[in-house]
């Protein structure tokens, strides 16, 4: 709910799941006891750019114990002296503060957890990937399959023009009228000489 010039969050729902809140660039001043009561589970609250003024106006927020992260940059508490001193006294379940922890060291990007990238997304993305893998190989294998069928094509007409080789070496090797009469016995023709004979008879 950001920058939709929420004056309080009194009409939030009870989110009893809710990590992770995002207020910003609003109007709120007060009434945070709201959130203890309806988001008792919130670990993530960014209020910066509201109308926050006092030190006082974060006490309810001690009644979010899982509360890790709280942002409230752009809110006029952040002018007062000793802020973060006391905050992190008021509030001594944070943290983080403004992005940064009790000695000024830089929170991390992103929370592993709060963003949804935790364990079982990292599992589904593994079994993704295995399912991709298996495709591939798949693949792969039909490739396989395709070559040694055209191996055998190739083979084959070899093996007939071998065959066709032969029969004509074979033709060759024969005198020369008894391989015309082989070609006219081949053709389903008579020899011209065997006609003559029958003609005699």
């Amino acid at each position: 709910m950001i920058n939709v010039n929420l004056l309080s969050v009194s009409n939030l729902p009870k989110l009893n799941k809710l990590r992770k809140l995002e207020l910003s660039d609003n109007r709120i001043s007060s009434g945070l006891e709201v959130l203890a009561e309806r988001t008792p589970n919130l670990t993530h609250l960014n209020l910066s750019g509201n109308k926050i003024k006092d030190i006082n106006t974060l006490e309810p927020l001690k009644k979010l114990p899982n509360l890790h992260s709280l942002d409230l940059f752009n809110c006029e508490v952040t002018m007062l002296i000793n802020y973060r001193e006391s905050v992190f006294s008021l509030l001594p379940q944070l943290t983080y503060l403004d992005g940064f922890d009790a000695d000024d060291e830089e929170a991390p990007d992103s929370d592993p957890e709060a963003d949804g990238d935790g364990p079982e997304d990292e599992y589904e993305n593994g079994e993704e990937g295995e399912e991709e893998n298996d495709g591939d190989e798949e693949d792969d294998l039909d490739e396989e399959v395709i070559d040694d069928e055209e191996d055998e094509d190739d083979d084959l007409e070899g093996e007939e023009e071998e065959d066709g080789d032969e029969e004509d070496e074979a033709d060759d090797d024969l005198p020369r009228g008894e391989k015309r009469k082989r070609n006219l016995e081949d053709e389903g023709e008579e020899d011209p000489e065997d006609e003559e004979d029958d003609e005699d008879d």
